[in-house]
């Protein structure tokens, strides 16, 4: 796909109003990707401070990713380097028990042919239990074998608990992610950022 092809798909992307009538705020899809993106980071959907601002974890869990992946926010923010692509791009409201999942209109439209245009993708860390289910469909264990079973995984994929803070007590009754996946996550992301 050229360069302005791309350009095309995103404007199309950002324009986006499949499911308006289902998003309480409206639709504003936030998202970041380049042709030369290396690293992927396969979240859930914006939560409202990120609908709000329309900067892809622009929030705490923001802060807490980018720690844990080790980069500065001038890298995380570059598109040439890093693309965001939730499951969902629009903030889906909140229900009872936090927001709401992920659209499920979104990852059918719009990935694949994202995804297609960033060929040099090295590293996909998939976030959360909406972004492993589309990633690992066929696998049947929850979200915290996934992520303890990291050396299991092919060496291009992480699955990560999400940054929330509303995940931090998941954090505290699992302190092996932070002592023995971080570090690894910080390795892996480094060397596909490199390449």
């Amino acid at each position: 796909m050229t360069a302005s092809r791309f350009d095309d798909l995103l404007h199309r992307v950002r324009a986006c109003s499949v499911c308006a009538e289902h998003l309480p705020h409206g639709p504003r899809p936030v998202l970041q990707a380049h042709p030369s993106a290396r690293l992927l980071i396969a979240g859930q959907a914006p939560g409202r401070k990120v609908h709000a601002s329309g900067v892809p974890f622009d929030d705490a869990s923001g802060e807490r990713l980018r720690d844990w992946v080790g980069v500065s926010r001038e890298i995380f923010y570059d598109p040439h380097q890093v693309a965001i692509l939730p499951m969902g791009f629009c903030y889906p409201g909140t229900g009872r028990a936090g927001d709401l999942p992920p659209r499920p209109e979104c990852a059918p439209t719009w990935r694949a042919a994202l995804l297609a245009g960033m060929p040099h993708i090295r590293l996909t860390l998939v976030i959360g239990q909406y972004a492993l289910a589309h990633h690992l469909p066929t696998d049947p264990r929850a979200l915290t074998d996934v992520v303890k079973a990291w050396r299991d995984l092919p060496p291009a994929l992480m699955v990560l608990p999400h940054p929330s803070p509303r995940n931090n007590p998941w954090l505290k009754k699992h302190p092996w992610f932070e002592t023995e996946c971080v570090p690894q996550l910080r390795q892996r992301v480094a060397a596909a950022l490199s390449m």
